[in-house]
């Protein structure tokens, strides 16, 4: 069956399925321990990114903006950065990174955000001659790109800024990318299982923050700064989605000699199989019979599923892009099709993607990538039939979507607002194949029950 890769035919953008480039270092940002992004730009360049993370996570979290206002438009804004800074440390003992992170503004009236971080590293010296503060800029003009560039942008300036070569060691540096708490938790009891120590970065698991009887809590990440130190170290470096980390994964091995394997995203079985692989590959620990009897477990539970419930079942997919690829390649494991995948950035390495050429020769139906996507183009095409898909495959913006045309959907991928604590459970990973396929499954059934299609068949199943 045939794959065609496509750009959106309309100019313009109707209701934008991704969000912008200072959103995925801001992410990154809050993934670290002892760490306040700093916006460079406007107050909502901040505000209304901490209100996605809010809604998704259920939690708040700690980003700085320098809030400018017109007159940095003629004056320029590298004042506000150097009040910022000072701010900040004062007001934070125990800070320790503070990434600097441009926005359209900012980058549009060229402010010297590199040079008021190393005039703001003398001064710090100057006044706190006894504390470490790394200064970071990122560079993230938000009118190119997406949340998914902003996200690599921001993992290859922290590693390149904080990496540093001394002794080696056992660790073994994993990417997660642009993944959730659940996903993380899910990565660390494979390295736990096959006895490894993982270096994980962005380690997110803390996300799921305990409200305490004695004081009000700020969700933060488990990086730390010496993690982003050791990554020059280790025996080698996954990095799960290869547009998010895979630049800070390539630099590590072409600055080090850290040998990096680049993708694929471990949604499914194929996926998993391989990721396992590649921990056992570099770091030489064989894989346990408890990670074999999962798989086994994982292969039951979709085949209770595919044949009978998922076969021919046509998909649209849209979201991140090493997300949207993998849930494609789920999609073909488990007999589901996945006619319409939606990509909603500029990025033209997208249209070369390796794994279109896997999805091609397993596909048992014609597979359209439409590049630069927006939730009008879904929307669209529903209406005026030129696709007919049986579910959707994305976050919560395409919700209404889904309601208008009566299609089961299932929420995966950022942001998801409409369900509760979808963010604590895994997608990738054995387990997660399980849960997704059953979550698939839920949404059939219960699309069956409202519309009395065949219905009979739950009593019997």
């Amino acid at each position: 069956m045939s794959l065609t890769i496509k750009n959106k035919e309309r100019s313009g953008v109707i209701n934008p399925m991704y969000n912008c480039q200072p959103c995925g270092a801001q992410f990154v940002g809050i993934g670290i321990k002892d760490c306040i992004p700093l916006v460079h730009g406007g107050q909502g360049c901040c505000t209304f990114v901490r209100l996605l993370f809010a809604q998704h996570f259920k939690e708040n979290f700690d980003i700085a903006s320098s809030s400018l206002h017109e007159s940095a438009a003629v004056l320029g804004g590298v004042k506000n950065v150097e009040v910022g800074i000072d701010t900040l440390v004062k007001r934070y003992p125990d800070l320790k990174v503070v990434p600097i992170i441009t926005t359209c503004s900012t980058e549009t009236i060229g402010d010297d955000v590199d040079g008021v971080a190393r005039k703001a590293r003398r001064t710090l010296k100057e006044q706190f001659p006894d504390r470490k503060v790394q200064l970071v800029p990122i560079h993230t003009p938000s009118y190119s790109g997406s949340h998914v560039k902003g996200y690599d942008t921001g993992m290859q300036a922290l590693v390149a800024a904080l990496a540093k070569k001394t002794e080696p060691s056992e660790k073994l540096n994993v990417f997660t990318g642009w993944l959730n708490p659940g996903d993380v938790t899910e990565i660390k009891y494979v390295l736990s299982e096959m006895g490894v120590e993982g270096n994980v970065l962005i380690d997110t698991e803390s996300f799921d923050s305990p409200t305490m009887p004695d004081k009000d809590t700020f969700a933060y990440g488990n990086t730390t700064i010496e993690d982003f130190m050791d990554t020059a170290n280790a025996v080698g470096t996954i990095a799960l989605c290869p547009y998010e980390g895979g630049t800070a994964a390539q630099y590590l091995q072409d600055e080090f000699e850290v040998p990096a394997v680049i993708g694929p995203t471990p949604i499914g079985i194929e996926n998993t199989d391989k990721f396992i692989q590649n921990i056992s590959k570099l770091t030489g620990k064989e894989v346990p019979q408890s990670l074999v009897e999962e798989r086994g477990k994982a292969i039951d539970a979709i085949a209770d599923l595919a044949h009978m419930f998922f076969a021919d079942k046509k998909v649209a997919i849209y979201g991140d892009p090493d997300l949207v690829i993998g849930l494609a390649q789920f999609c073909l494991e488990v007999e589901l099709q996945p006619v319409l995948l939606l990509l909603g950035d500029d990025n033209k390495a997208y249209a070369k993607d390796p794994r279109y050429k896997d999805l091609e020769e397993k596909a048992n139906c014609d597979i359209e990538v439409v590049l630069n996507a927006d939730m009008f183009e879904l929307e669209q095409r529903i209406k005026d039939k030129t696709i007919d898909v049986d579910l959707i495959l994305g976050h919560s913006k395409g919700r209404y979507i889904a309601i208008d045309n009566q299609i089961p959907m299932v929420r995966v991928g950022f942001p998801t607002f409409d369900r509760a604590g979808t963010w604590k459970y895994p997608v990738i990973g054995y387990k997660g194949a399980s849960m997704l396929a059953e979550n698939i499954a839920n949404a059939l059934f219960a699309d069956m029950e409202y519309k009395h299609n065949k219905e009979y068949i739950l009593n019997v199943w």
